[in-house]
């Protein structure tokens, strides 16, 4: 029996990739089609060995800009050691610059260029029927020679698609992996640096299907379902459905991302998912790129800065939805004073993640085709990272860099939201100079190129603020002890800091509390604590400022982490220290 194998290197075990099992379903039950993922982390000679035990006559791959020269690599060797097996290509890195590809890479049989579906089917066919490729359109390839370019086939009806959720080989993996799903193609937008702006329009899945599909992956324990719709809320009222019936009928523990144009997102929208949507069942990716309005009509973007951040303002208010805020360094005449500025306006906004990207030069974009316009230069090789252009030198983009490596340390992780709040408002003029100060001082260190255990981010900033910012000290080492503490999950062992407590002190600090317990709050005393239950799950530590709700006060206090002996969370209270100490005497 004939058999063909699709496969992809994703980034990472847990994604899945929608691509091959949509070309999977479509080409069913005529053809025999298999599923194989690998990561682009595993060794090249285990993939390899993987696909030639497989005995596959076709093997197609889905190529993008993570996976593109890892996918290359295992080709080469593969052909090498069968090279009668039929090798296709498909995806969006492989669809633009098609005679490029074929030159490049003899190894490769056929690319198949844009929607794969009915190509990838039709192109089986005359594998295993004429071999009239001439059949086949949407299909790049060499015949005697020379680049052929068949042309493209006109668009799918969506509504008609096989679900590509349904095979049995998926169930077991669905709780432990992301699951992708698409309820639309295109992008109403022409955005210049994204290969969404090529195609034109929008076109939609049948609804009632789309919902079977999720409940099915529902009940089969998916936990994480991500739409890869382009702009999944551009339709106010088909939203406002899917909304709806992901409110009414999900299952405890799911979660659904969505990439959302923020500014079109009318209030009325959010405030039904404040009030009706379960907190953490919405994700929200917003990408905002830039608040440079030049650079954003250069690159033929659209965005009311103002409305954003009414919607995310909005969003973070109702405090049900998670939002991911993206940014790009490198677009066109976004020089490095102006990306601060776009850095501390979104910011601002305190997102739960502020994802800082650098353009990339993706094939078949206005801004790859114009790249001259800006004197861009750019990775001759996939992922096309811009190295620079007429108003960012690679010196710029270094140290941006170096801002990102920090930010996702002690911002997108909120291992210290407190510390970062107070050195961002107290400390540093604007948010980005405490990243890029940070970040700066991070790489004269070394220390991007070792691990880190969770105390050495602690001691790592402590250092930076001794040098740096000496006269704050005192304090921030007190908004860093109760951020260390209250994220904690049990008692630590060993804190990263040395105790201002001897054995003594603390005893006698405990037989105070024990005395009157109202010191720390009426939430402590209802915890009904014994003198072995404050040695055994609670930590104790003075500091010189009192944690309070609108930030801190400067007077010295009395820190008491409480952990939960069941569940491991963390209660802290605090304690002005004359109160302790008039209860003491």
């Amino acid at each position: 029996m004939k058999k063909a194998v699709l496969s992809t290197l994703n980034a990472k075990f847990i994604h899945t990739n929608l691509a091959i099992r949509n070309l999977k379903a479509f080409a069913e039950p005529e053809h025999h089609v298999e599923i194989t993922e690998y990561t682009i982390k595993d060794p090249l000679m285990n993939i390899v060995s993987d696909l030639y035990t497989r005995n596959a006559d076709v093997i197609g791959f889905s190529c993008y800009i993570w996976n593109i020269e890892e996918t290359i690599a295992v080709v080469k060797m593969l052909k090498k050691i069968a090279p009668e097996t039929v090798i296709i290509f498909g995806g969006p890195e492989v669809s633009y610059d098609v005679p490029y590809w074929i030159e490049r890479l003899p190894e490769v049989d056929f690319f198949v260029i844009g929607e794969g579906e009915e190509t990838f089917k039709t192109l089986l066919h005359q594998i295993y029927g004429e071999k009239n490729w001439t059949e086949v359109n949407g299909i790049g390839y060499l015949l005697e020679g020379k680049v052929k370019i068949n042309p493209q086939r006109n668009k799918l009806d969506l509504r008609e698609l096989p679900s590509p959720f349904r095979f049995e080989e998926d169930l077991s993996y669905l709780s432990k992996r992301v699951t992708y799903i698409e309820t639309s193609r295109g992008c109403p937008f022409r955005c210049q640096f994204c290969l969404s702006s090529i195609e034109v329009g929008v076109r939609y899945f049948d609804r009632e299907k789309v919902k079977e599909d999720i409940r099915f992956l529902m009940e089969h324990g998916a936990k994480t379902i991500k739409f890869v719709d382009r702009t999944f809320n551009i339709s106010r009222s088909y939203a406002m459905e899917m909304f709806r019936f992901l409110i009414d009928e999900h299952l405890p523990g799911t979660v659904f991302q969505f990439e959302i144009t923020a500014d079109i997102m009318r209030p009325e929208v959010i405030d039904f998912l404040n009030k009706e949507a379960p907190a953490g069942l919405f994700r929200f990716e917003i990408g905002v790129q830039s608040t440079n309005d030049e650079t954003n009509d250069l690159v033929m973007r659209k965005q009311n800065f103002s409305k954003l951040t009414r919607t995310v303002t909005m969003v973070k208010e109702g405090e049900k939805i998670d939002q991911h805020l993206d940014l790009i360094a490198g677009l066109p005449e976004e020089d490095y004073q102006s990306f601060r500025k776009t850095f501390n306006d979104v910011f601002a906004m305190r997102p739960e993640e502020l994802q800082l990207g650098f353009l990339k030069m993706l094939r078949g974009t206005g801004l790859r085709i114009n790249a001259d316009k800006h004197d861009y230069i750019y990775m001759d090789n996939a992922p096309y990272e811009i190295l620079g252009n007429n108003v960012l030198s690679f010196d710029d983009i270094v140290r941006i860099k170096q801002v990102e490596d920090v930010l996702e340390k002690y911002w997108n992780d909120h291992r210290m939201d407190q510390t970062v709040e107070y050195l961002v408002t107290h400390v540093f003029e604007t948010p980005f100079d405490l990243f890029q100060s940070f970040g700066s001082y991070w790489e004269e260190r070394g220390w991007s190129r070792i691990g880190h255990q969770l105390e050495d981010l602690f001691k790592r900033l402590q250092e930076f603020l001794s040098v740096n910012n000496p006269e704050s000290l005192p304090t921030l080492e007190a908004i860093m002890k109760y951020d260390y503490l209250k994220n904690q999950r049990y008692k630590p062992r060993k804190a990263w800091w040395q105790s201002q407590l001897d054995k003594r002190s603390r005893s006698e600090i405990y037989q105070s509390i024990l005395r009157e317990p109202s010191a720390f709050g009426s939430e402590f005393v209802t915890l009904g604590l014994n003198e072995k239950d404050l040695h055994k799950h609670t930590l104790l530590e003075k500091l010189p400022v009192t944690p309070a709700v609108s930030g801190f006060e400067a007077e010295p206090s009395y820190l008491l982490a409480y952990y939960d002996p069941a569940t491991g969370a963390a209660q802290l209270f605090t304690a002005h220290e004359n109160s302790l100490l008039q209860e003491q005497n």
